[in-house]
């Protein structure tokens, strides 16, 4: 910053220079300059820093585009199609879950997208705290440098005219002066000369008399205008323009202020976020730490071991004998046919398929006998609930028209009675419809209803050798589901206890339902791949919760977490009740704990 004149004027070092000179409006115009040039350097940081929320807002988008990017899909037909397609580039949500190193991408992937809402962070703040301040800081400091040289201008402009006054009034001064002199001069010259009248001499002292009053009166104009413009000049220099001088610079300094504060102001909106960004950091380094390989590796094992057993040589075959061949009873062929499972469940064996292996999308039969019982028995009670409340719509729709009709029958200006007798059969025609409906309905509700084990019971399983306290039983569960030759799971029941459940589509199971609490949990006995609508893969060992309890027709509701839910073989788990059980989610891990 240039040093300014006021400061060597009020300490008495050197005489202030005079603005109505070519060097006192050069100092003038040089700080009008330099205060220009303050303004543009903050111009310029504020533009800087636009740049640089808008790489912060640019560089965001692309995380959160990259997360978005690499999220595993959801279970749909028309992403499985695609990872039939492109089985490199598609992840399904479930395969995911199955993993810890999968898990821990997904954790990574989540991370990144709470990464990224940090730099949103850095550019909101930088744009609220930073840009939109100096913006408006800017637009009022161009406001006060405006005023202040506009007051300095006048300023300069008084004392030029002061000086201009002073100048004019010595002019005048200095001629009247030489007026006066020639005037006396001349009456001297006259009354010397003897040839001169009295009456010419008389009036040449006269004139000089006047000249000489003129003289002194342009003296006297001349002193009291010379005193004037010494107090005005004194004023300008001492009081108006170091004043001046003074605001502007303390303008100056509250603009370097302001541009330091505001660099001070970047650097903290990012040191804000580094906590966060380390957490963000910490969660991706403790989900690598949970990686298992060998959990992961046991997984994989789990999921595609066959279960048969190696195949026995192959004996050697004579064939000196006259064409006797003879095959070992532990041969190839014959191992392949004892690796499929006998029937081990009591009763007749129908080689029944479980349900979800087939999909019906076709609309099925208006009664639910397609679903099991339990299942049915929901449909069922929701179809008489959604009977009733149209019921009671219609029921309301009356009642008002009746209202109507009795107002229009008592003021017939109003209206005409008759005009809702109409509407008033067809609600009444209605109403009877969804009647019968509902009985109907109600009907087979009760059927169904009368065929469930009562609700205090304890639910009993579809063979008596679905007892998880049964070893036998259930390792021959697990060894027909592994030797089926399409690899799904098929069920072997009695004839006393065998429930027809055809092949069907559970989706509209899950539709418009408020999700269930928890019930208590259960602990995987074997390994099931829930490849069909309504069921879901759970691995052995594999700790989840139980949302409803096995109704008598072999399945039970579990979850993993809020998005994962479906149907197990009830045979397949070990359930562990809990009544005082509430929906509030444990992490996994700590249960399995």
């Amino acid at each position: 910053m240039v040093s300014l004149p006021h400061r060597s004027v009020l300490h008495g070092a050197v005489s202030a220079p005079c603005l109505c000179c070519p060097k006192g409006k050069d100092q003038f115009d040089n700080l009008e300059k330099h205060t220009q040039w303050g303004i543009d350097v903050l111009e310029k940081y504020i533009k800087f820093v636009k740049e640089r929320t808008e790489i912060e807002l640019s560089y965001a988008k692309q995380l959160r585009n990259l997360s978005k990017k690499y999220q595993p899909k959801k279970n749909s037909k028309e992403e499985e199609e695609y990872r039939l397609c492109w089985p490199k580039f598609c992840l399904l949500r479930q395969d995911f879950a199955r993993y810890t190193s999968t898990r821990a991408f997904l954790a990574t992937l989540n991370e990144m997208n709470d990464y990224a809402g940090q730099h949103e962070v850095i550019s909101e703040n930088m744009t609220s705290l930073i840009t939109g301040e100096l913006t408006r800081y800017v637009q009022e400091l161009k406001q006060e440098r405006k005023s202040h040289f506009h007051d300095g201008r006048k300023a300069q402009q008084h004392i030029e005219t002061c000086w201009k006054q002073l100048e004019a009034s010595k002019r005048r001064f200095e001629r009247d002066c030489k007026e006066a002199d020639r005037a006396q001069q001349y009456f001297e010259k006259m009354d010397a000369d003897i040839n001169v009248t009295k009456a010419d001499v008389e009036k040449a002292r006269q004139q000089a008399q006047l000249r000489h009053q003129m003289a002194e009166d342009s003296k006297a104009e001349y002193s009291s205008t010379l005193q004037k413009f010494n107090s005005e000049q004194h004023e300008h220099y001492y009081t108006h323009i170091p004043n001046i001088f003074q605001k502007i610079q303390e303008m100056e300094e509250r603009r370097i202020v302001r541009i330091g504060e505001s660099m001070k102001t970047f650097a903290e909106v990012d040191r804000q976020v580094i906590p966060i960004i380390g957490k963000c950091l910490d969660e991706i380094t403790k989900a690598a730490e949970s990686v298992d390989h060998k959990n992961d590796s046991q997984m994989v094992i789990e999921a595609f071991k066959s279960g048969f057993e190696p195949p026995g040589d192959i004996e050697f075959e004579d064939f000196t004998q006259p064409m006797k061949r003879t095959v070992s009873e532990s041969s190839l062929s014959n191992s392949r046919g004892d690796g499929k499972s006998e029937p081990k469940f009591g009763g007749k064996s129908k080689g029944k398929l479980w349900p979800f292996i087939k999909k019906n999308k076709g609309a099925g039969p208006e009664d639910f006998s397609n679903l099991p019982p339990e299942q049915r028995r929901k449909k069922l009670q929701q179809k008489v609930d959604e009977l009733n409340r149209d019921i009671q719509k219609e029921l309301d729709q009356r009642d008002a028209l009746t209202k109507m009709k009795d107002v229009y029958i008592k003021n017939p200006q109003m209206g005409d009675a008759a005009s809702v007798d109409h509407r008033l059969s067809e609600l009444a025609q209605n109403i009877e419809k969804l009647r019968l409906e509902v009985q109907k309905f109600e009907g087979w509700l009760a059927e169904v209803e009368g065929r469930l084990p009562a609700r205090n019971e304890q639910p009993r399983r579809q063979s008596g050798m679905y007892e998880p306290q049964n070893p036998s039983a259930v390792n021959s569960c697990a060894q027909d589901r592994e030797s089926s030759p399409d690899g799904s799971y098929t069920e072997e029941q009695s004839q006393e206890t065998e429930m027809k459940v055809p092949a069907t589509d559970f989706d509209d199971e899950f539709d418009d339902e408020e999700p269930l609490p928890t019930i208590g949990t259960c602990k995987a006995l074997y390994t099931f791949e829930g490849q069909n609508e309504g069921t879901i893969s759970v691995a052995e060992g594999e700790m989840l919760y139980v949302i409803e309890e096995d109704k008598g027709d072999g399945w039970t509701r579990i979850r993993r977490n809020e998005d994962e839910e479906g149907y197990v073989p009830t045979s397949y788990v070990e359930v562990y009740l809990d009544k005082n059980a509430k929906d509030v989610y444990k992490p996994l891990q700590k249960i399995s704990e």
